[in-house]
């Protein structure tokens, strides 16, 4: 695709108005020269993209990897040697009850899978169809340019958001099941009832759906820029790494703070009783800012994109 095109040539499109003209009758228009009963605000409803998108392999495959995650995580608790350790790691005491199981099995998914997954909804769902050719039919249906970035993006965070709540109810299931309702431990050996634990863990679900909103932003960002999915998505979880390694810098200084994955485990602080809300607070505000910004750039490229070579 080359860029700075005004979009679809006259001749490419297959619009109800074309096919009238062809057909030698006319049909009355409304002001803005669009066939009488038209609406763009119709095109594209979200409950179609959401079933297009269902039907897809890749999304069927991601959400069924994160409902299958926690038995695995199970399995190899199940089948390892603890060696009688509690209180080093999240891990050592993440049999300790059913909510250090899913607290543990958030803290092993952030930075890779979960990246992963909202990387793979939002990375592929522009640059999929434009790889299939079928981008050009889409905005020739006509469905705006606005419209349709807007819709798929919608769609891409109700999977990312689904498959992320999807994990954490998955994961506090089978460790209820299989380790008890007891209360949330914290590695400093701190307790947190039950119910509380239960507030926190849904909590962290959601810190951890705004945080990742950087990562969405970026990738709907490069599936517009690119007609490889792989390249799309790749290259957010690549630009991930790279900031998670950056992060590891500590001669970087107060500089790491503005890396958008610096503050990806900030939940953490909600495993105590007394709360500090300010990590989380840099945390969302870092990821939306972070997403506003790639977001902007997405829906600038695409507006200039070329979508008929």
């Amino acid at each position: 695709m080359t860029d700075d095109a005004e979009g679809p040539k006259v001749g490419q499109l297959d619009t109800a108005e074309t096919a009238v003209v062809r057909s030698g009758r006319r049909q009355p228009t409304q002001p803005d020269g669009s066939v009488e009963g038209y609406r763009a605000k119709r095109t594209l409803p979200v409950r179609v993209e959401l079933a297009r998108q269902l039907r897809r392999r890749r999304t069927r495959l991601a959400l069924g990897f994160l409902a299958v995650l926690p038995f695995l995580l199970l399995l190899a608790f199940e089948l390892g040697d603890d060696g009688g350790r509690r209180g080093r790691t999240l891990a050592d005491i993440a049999t300790a009850s059913g909510l250090n199981f899913a607290v543990f099995t958030l803290f092993a998914s952030t930075n890779f899978l979960l990246v992963v997954v909202a990387a793979l909804f939002f990375g592929d769902t522009v640059a999929s169809e434009a790889s299939w050719s079928s981008l050009r039919y889409l905005l020739a249906a006509p469905i705006p340019r606005t419209r349709l970035l807007r819709q798929k993006a919608v769609v891409s965070a109700l999977l990312s958001g689904f498959g992320l709540v999807l994990l954490s109810a998955v994961a506090l299931g089978v460790g209820l099941v299989w380790y008890g309702g007891g209360d949330l431990v914290s590695i400093t050996g701190e307790t947190v009832p039950f119910p509380t634990g239960v507030v926190s863990l849904a909590a962290a679900t959601v810190y951890l759906a705004v945080h990742l909103a950087w990562i969405a932003g970026l990738a709907l960002f490069l599936s517009v820029s690119t007609d490889a999915p792989l390249g799309a998505v790749g290259g957010a979880v690549v630009v991930s790494i790279l900031s998670e390694i950056l992060d590891q810098i500590t001669a970087l200084g107060d500089l790491r703070n503005y890396l958008p994955t610096h503050y990806s485990t900030a939940y953490s602080d909600l495993l105590g009783h007394d709360v500090d809300w300010t990590a989380m607070a840099h945390g969302a505000f870092s990821g939306l800012a972070y997403a506003a910004v790639f977001t902007a750039l997405a829906i600038w490229r695409f507006n200039r994109k070329d979508i008929t070579s």
